[in-house]
């Protein structure tokens, strides 16, 4: 499992083989799970592709998304200066996530090698020195991290011989990330490369773990404090009132918080290593972070479930609280919760049963967003997920009759969502933030499948679902409008095809038996 030796995270499609391409059912990706061909390496559905791609996700973006999240830290991007144009998009929302945690903390700091066409052919490390040097000097900050493009990959140049020499010349911390997009198709790997550089750099026992504590009483103390302290991995698309509900949680059943690693700062991941547990939100993110630490330092992890509806926030409570013999307190925490939340939903009930919901995004964050609609009794008729690996089995477990329900695997592919939509009909659609402008074109009322400034997470969180679900639910006419002014760009011809016509699966397939 150890890859830190190497420059850079391995792609996904190799370590995890993970899926980018497939059309079926949930029955169809379930049979897969159960054969273990994942966890074999034998990847039933790997090597899956497109002859034909519309659109592809990118890790060097989603490798920003938490980066430009880390306090006291200034990103350079070595690339041509249109590569992480997303991270303007992202200026407030992260400041004032910054400022909830620190009010004097900065926003997001950022510079961009600006690569050209004459970089390509003499080298852009130039022009990485003289940023790094430009930061130190200009903004102070605790570490400047580094994220290496396409285009520095491609030529050649060597961000970890520039940032070893220039470590002696500057005050922070310098950090490569190797997140070149073109080195997976698979996008999550950019939580990889992130988690790369973290561990290379920023991990480590802090120095007061080795001293003596004098009087011995106060050394008791500490390490009661470590057994009872819970590391809970954040995301980017969680939000503060997300972090807080389930601190609420596990405060209540005995036990302290950590977040990381957005919003953290480097110092935090150091101290980091004073817990008990580390807990995942979400296996989509952590799973290369959390085994490193077991790994290295023994410290135990939790992968389940994602904290999304009420069966998953009660199964990952309890998971928690067994590792800690808790469990007397989890359960009478969970009994009383679902009291309170059974009452609250009952009007939403009303309006919302048997409304059809097709929902697309990442694949953990969908199937336990459709535990919410199953509870409201809603029908969930199709899912989308960017892609497909083993970190799904769990999430099947809080659902019920969906073996038939279409289960489409692909980042982005737009053109695959529009065949499906026509063909499924659905009364509502929930999508990864980002790809409503396209969806609101299908005339249908949406809710974005996470928020900066919502609340997802937890039993507040389920409340909060049905509140929004109910209000875009009684309110679709902007969509509608939008629908009957604006033509999406495929022709009719299109809409008679089979949704998964470009997908390469069985050849795959064929190839791997022979």
């Amino acid at each position: 499992m150890n890859y830190l030796e190497a420059k850079s995270a391995p792609a996904r499609e190799d370590r995890l083989k993970a899926n980018i391409a497939y059309g079926g059912t949930c029955a169809d990706i379930k049979s897969c799970l159960k054969s273990g061909c994942f966890k074999s390496g034998g990847g039933c559905l790997n090597l899956a592709g497109r002859r034909f791609s519309q659109t592809q996700g990118c890790q060097f973006t989603l490798s920003l998304a938490i980066l430009n999240t880390l306090r006291n830290a200034v990103v350079v991007m070595h690339s041509p200066v249109g590569c992480g144009a997303c991270s303007i998009s992202n200026v407030g929302v992260n400041k004032s996530f910054k400022q909830l945690r620190d009010p004097k903390a900065e926003g997001v700091i950022w510079l961009s090698t600006n690569l050209d066409e004459a970089d390509v052919i003499s080298g852009g490390e130039r022009k990485l020195r003289e940023a790094v040097l430009f930061a130190d000097k200009e903004f102070r900050p605790e570490t400047i991290i580094v994220a290496n493009g396409c285009v520095p990959s491609l030529i050649g140049d060597d961000i970890d011989a520039v940032l070893g020499q220039l470590q002696e010349q500057t005050a922070a911390t310098l950090v490569p990330i190797h997140c070149e997009g073109f080195k997976t198709k698979v996008m999550a790997t950019a939580y990889d490369a992130v988690y790369h550089g973290i561990l290379k750099k920023y991990v480590r026992k802090p120095d007061r773990l080795e001293k003596i504590w004098e009087p011995d009483i106060e050394k008791l103390k500490e390490q009661y404090r470590i057994s009872r302290n819970v590391n809970v991995l954040n995301v980017g698309s969680m939000s503060r009132a997300d972090e807080l509900e389930l601190q609420r949680l596990l405060n209540a059943i005995g036990l302290n918080v950590t977040f990381i690693p957005c919003y953290a700062e480097p110092e935090d991941f150091e101290y980091a290593l004073e817990t008990s547990l580390n807990v995942s939100i979400c296996g989509t993110h952590d799973d290369y972070f959390v085994e490193h630490l077991k790994e290295t330092y023994s410290i135990p992890f939790l992968i389940d479930t994602i904290p999304i509806g009420r069966r998953n926030t009660d199964r990952w409570l309890l998971k928690i609280a067994e590792h800690f013999g808790l469990e007397k307190e989890a359960r009478r925490l969970i009994d009383y919760e679902n009291e309170q939340l059974d009452k609250s939903l009952e009007p939403f009930r009303k309006n919302l049963r048997g409304k059809r919901v097709f929902i697309s995004g990442g694949e953990v964050r969908i199937l336990a967003t459709a535990e919410i609609l199953q509870d409201l009794g809603m029908e969930v008729v199709g899912f989308k997920a960017h892609h497909f690996d083993e970190f799904i089995e769990p999430m099947f477990d809080a659902l019920e009759d969906i073996d038939d329900v279409v289960f489409d695997v692909a980042t982005n592919q737009p053109f695959e969502q529009a065949n499906l939509i026509h063909r499924i009909k659905p009364d509502i659609y929930i999508t990864h933030t980002g790809g409503n402008n396209i969806s609101a074109k299908h005339g249908l009322p949406i809710l974005p499948l996470f928020g900066p400034s919502y609340n997802y997470l937890g039993y507040s969180g389920v409340y909060e679902v049905a509140r929004r679900l109910n209000r875009v639910a009684r309110n679709g006419q902007f969509n509608k409008k939008l629908s009957q002014n604006t033509k999406l760009p495929y022709k009719a011809a299109w809409y008679e095809k089979d949704p998964f016509t470009y997908i390469k699966q069985q050849d795959a397939v064929e190839q791997t038996e022979v």
